[in-house]
C-alpha cells in the first residue's frame, strides 16, 4: 500500500509516557511533534480547507481515549446482526475509499487520531471478558479505523494480541485493506486472531480504494498471516454491480482459493454497496467521477440507499455459489441485510443475533 507519512505528530499532554508514543518517534523520526494540553482546538483546523475530511488525513493525534473502549456494534435497524462487539483503539483511517462511511460518521470529528492508553482498553476488556467466561465473543477493531494501516508506526495491535490470544472465549478480528502484518507475524495468535481482508477485484480497488494495498499485495499478506498460525477472513463487502462484474469477482474468489486454504478460514461475509442520502452527496461532491455515483438504488427501512432487492440477492446467491464450488462448509453471513434476503439466499435466516453469533465461534 501506498506510505503513510502525516505531516505533523500532535501529542496530548499525558501521552507522551506511553508504549505507543514511544513507537511512533521511532518509526516516524523526521516527522514534526507539538505537544498541547487539549487536541481539540487544533483538530479542527482541518474544517477550513475545502475538503476537510481528507485534509483531517494528513496529521496524526495521540490522545488519552476517556470513554469505554468495549461496545457493541450498532449494527443497522431492521437488519440481522451478527452480534458483533467493538474495540476502537483509533479513529479515522489514512486510506480514502469513495464509499467510506466514515465521511459521514466521523465529518463533526473527523481528525486521525490513536489512542495512548493501551492498558486502559485491555483493562476494561478483561473485565468484561471474566465476568461472562460463558459468552463467546466475537470483537473487531475496523469498526472506525482500519486495523492495520498505522501499526508500521503505532504497534497497537502487536500490543492487543499477546493479551487476547490468552482468551478462550474470544475472537479477535483485524479487518484490514493494508498488507502491513510484518509486525505480527512473529507473535503467537493462539487461534484466537483472525486477521480479515476486506476484498474487492483490481478495478475496484484502482477507482475507489485510494491508498489502500492492491489485491495482489493483500493475499501476499493473507497468506503470509496463515502461515504464521493465523485463522483468516474475508469480507466482500460492498460488492460493486457493473457491466463485467460477475467474470471480475468469480475470478478474485478463484485466485483466493488457489491461495489460502479455505479450511482455516473462520468467516466470509457478503454485503453490497449501501449509503445514506447524505454520504451520496458526499460522496459526489468528494469523488464526482466515481462510477459507484450511476447505479440505481432504493432507500430502504433503515436508511440506507441499496441495490433494488431483486439484484443484491442475484449478486449474493452467484457469490454463495462460487464461494461453494471452493469452500463446501466455510461460514458465510450477510453483512446489514434484511431477514426476507437471508431467506432468498440461503434459505433460512438466523432466529436472533446469539444465533448468529455463535455459529461463528471457533471448533477447537
Amino acid at each position: 500500500m501506498e506510505n503513510f507519512r502525516p505531516e505533523e505528530l500532535i501529542v496530548e499532554h499525558g501521552s507522551e509516557s506511553s508504549r505507543i508514543y514511544a513507537n511512533l518517534r521511532r518509526t516516524l523520526p523526521q516527522v514534526p511533534v507539538k505537544f498541547v494540553d487539549d487536541i481539540g482546538s487544533d483538530a479542527n483546523t482541518h474544517f477550513a480547507h475545502r475538503d476537510p475530511f481528507g485534509a483531517a488525513k494528513k496529521k496524526l493525534y495521540l490522545t488519552r481515549y476517556k470513554g469505554d473502549f468495549f461496545k457493541k456494534c450498532p449494527g443497522s435497524d431492521g437488519q440481522v446482526c451478527c452480534n458483533y462487539f467493538v474495540i476502537n483503539f483509533a479513529s479515522n483511517c489514512p486510506m480514502d475509499c469513495s464509499y467510506c462511511y466514515l465521511q459521514e460518521y466521523l465529518l463533526d470529528n473527523a481528525s486521525l487520531k490513536v489512542f495512548s492508553n493501551v492498558d486502559d482498553l485491555i483493562d476494561e476488556a478483561d473485565r468484561t471478558l471474566q465476568k461472562h467466561r460463558g459468552v463467546f465473543f466475537r470483537i473487531g477493531t475496523g469498526e472506525i479505523t482500519d486495523s492495520l494501516a498505522l501499526e508500521p508506526y503505532t504497534g497497537m495491535v502487536r500490543e492487543l494480541i499477546p493479551y487476547f490470544a490468552e482468551q478462550l472465549n474470544v475472537l479477535l478480528e483485524l479487518k484490514t485493506k493494508s498488507d502491513c502484518v510484518d509486525s505480527i507475524l512473529d507473535l503467537d495468535p493462539k487461534g484466537r486472531v483472525v486477521v480479515a481482508w476486506s476484498m474487492n477485484p483490481q478495478p475496484v480497488i484502482d477507482l475507489d480504494e485510494r491508498g489502500t494495498a492492491s489485491f495482489d499485495d493483500r493475499l501476499v499478506a493473507a497468506r503470509r498471516c496463515q502461515d504464521a498460525g493465523y485463522r483468516l477472513g474475508f469480507h466482500f463487502d460492498p460488492m460493486i454491480e457493473y457491466r463485467g462484474w460477475e467474470a471480475d469477482y468469480q475470478t478474485m474468489l478463484e485466485q483466493i482459493f488457489a491461495t489460502i486454504d479455505w479450511h482455516r478460514l473462520s468467516w466470509l461475509s457478503l454485503g453490497v454497496l449501501r449509503e445514506t442520502p447524505r454520504l451520496k452527496r458526499m460522496m459526489r461532491e468528494r469523488f464526482p467521477h466515481s462510477r459507484l455515483l450511476t447505479g440505481e438504488q432504493v432507500l430502504c427501512p433503515d436508511g440506507k440507499m441499496r441495490y433494488f432487492q431483486p439484484l443484491r440477492v442475484e449478486m449474493y446467491r452467484k457469490m454463495v455459489a462460487w464461494i461453494r464450488r471452493a469452500a463446501p462448509t466455510v461460514k458465510i453471513y450477510l453483512c446489514m441485510e434484511s431477514r426476507d434476503v437471508w431467506q432468498q439466499v440461503f434459505g433460512f435466516a438466523p432466529a436472533c443475533e446469539k444465533e448468529l453469533g455463535n455459529q461463528m465461534a471457533p471448533v477447537d
